[in-house]
């Protein structure tokens, strides 16, 4: 069970950084060049997982103009959320932080981050922009950051496997029947070939490569406005049928018997090794780990509901002017580059995802064709909008990773669902307290 800890530790600190929050003085957006013409130093805090990406930004920008410098500091993961509301609390913040979309809301919802709407709404293609992304960073019909990254969750395909069992991968990919269906016949293919591989015991790859069935069915595990929100799992037909789907897979011997143990750090090597047809993954995770040769023989679809429909995890990251922001202005500028069209044409070189579908030219698709399909179905992407994702999700002792594995590797489906509804309701109870 989550522990108690956990809960009191992440409350204890939102709760500090949401009292000096309205302490810190607001960005003034509206102020005359607002975003234009400034200069000196931009304080940029990110997350070390996906570094590269803003520090490539940071380069190039200083490449085209010699105004402004950008300091990039990585922060780890695991720390982000609370070196950063302890810098809110001691009132000396960074200003800008490139931040993991699902935590935006911590932050937005306790009045941290500057309202960037206006701002937004004068980019060029800002209807290009990902909507899951802006989604998860709005309140009360007001935006507070804008996207820059992204990091989703498709289905990756062997073609060369899917040929030699004679299966068409659209037909064999559009729900849950079908795939079950394709499953078994490329199991056939050989005993050390598989269908499809899972994480089983990696909480975090587990939300990413999974939600996705639910939410095509449009449904999610949690209902209800951020501050009053309940669990949704309990009755729900999609979150049931996908967790019979999984058990399926499992019972079937359709994914290795390594599945029951990966915890993620080898995740998903067979699939690399050219051993397993489908697997759901992040367009990094394959691109940087696979060789040319098996890079050759994959293409992408977008993860299906029971009975159809489409969709992937939009997960990423967002910008995020931090109010007491000592150089917002020039935060901005900064910011409204790495958005740009031209630098997000180029994100795939880092094994990165861009956040806008107008990158999408015949150029870069015969470059990276793996990166296109989340960009021509941006609407397919979601992610919940909650203050308690990490907690609900991320954790080893979470209610997600117990009600899968019950459900999955017990085959108690009913029971992990009934018992997850009470965990999910107290946890997203005390997150909003």
């Amino acid at each position: 069970m989550l522990t108690r800890r956990a809960l009191l530790g992440t409350g204890a600190v939102l709760a500090l950084a949401s009292g000096c929050a309205r302490q810190l003085p607001a960005v003034n957006t509206a102020a005359a060049g607002f975003g234009s013409g400034a200069d000196g130093t931009v304080e940029v805090w990110c997350r070390s997982a996906t570094q590269t990406g803003i520090q490539f930004m940071a380069d190039t920008f200083h490449q085209q103009q010699n105004r402004i410098r950008v300091r990039v500091t990585p922060v780890p993961d695991a720390q982000f959320v609370t070196k950063l509301a302890t810098a809110i609390r001691g009132g000396r913040v960074p200003d800008l932080v490139d931040f993991d979309d699902i935590n935006s809301m911590l932050f937005i919802f306790r009045g941290a981050f500057a309202d960037l709407t206006d701002l937004i709404d004068r980019l060029p293609g800002k209807e290009k922009l990902s909507p899951g992304h802006l989604a998860l960073a709005t309140k009360d019909d007001r935006v507070y950051a804008v996207p820059f990254l992204a990091d989703n969750s498709v289905l990756f395909c062997n073609t060369e496997l899917f040929e030699q069992a004679g299966l068409d991968i659209d037909d064999s990919t559009k729900d849950f029947a079908s795939i079950l269906e394709a499953a078994r016949r490329l199991r056939g293919l050989g005993e050390d070939v598989y269908g499809w591989s899972i994480p089983g015991n990696a909480a975090g790859s587990l939300g990413f490569t999974v939600q996705p069935h639910i939410w095509a069915a449009d449904t999610d595990l949690i209902t209800g406005e951020v501050g009053d929100q309940r669990g949704n799992v309990a009755g729900n037909e999609a979150v049931r049928r996908t967790l019979e789907f999984q058990r399926t897979l499992w019972q079937e011997k359709l994914v290795p018997s390594s599945a029951y143990a990966e915890d993620g750090s080898t995740y998903p090597a067979d699939f690399l090794a050219g051993r397993v047809g489908m697997t759901p993954r992040s367009f990094g995770g394959i691109v940087k780990n696979a060789d040319e040769e098996l890079l050759s023989k994959i293409t992408v679809r977008l993860l299906c509901g029971p009975d159809g429909g489409r969709s992937f995890f939009d997960g990423g990251n967002n910008l995020c002017l931090v109010n007491g922001a000592r150089n917002p202005s020039a935060a901005w500028e900064f910011a409204a580059f790495c958005v740009a069209p031209e630098q997000q044409a180029r994100l795939p070189e880092g094994n990165y995802t861009p956040i806008r579908s107008d990158v999408a030219t015949p150029e870069f698709r015969a470059k990276y064709p793996l990166a296109v399909p989340t960009l021509d179905h941006l609407d397919a992407g979601y992610a919940p909008t909650t203050l308690a994702y990490n907690l609900l999700y991320n954790q080893p002792d979470g209610p997600w990773l117990a009600m899968y594995r019950r459900a999955v590797f017990d085959g108690e489906v009913e029971a992990a669902m009934e018992e997850a509804q009470r965990s999910y309701d107290r946890i997203l109870r005390q997150a909003q307290a």
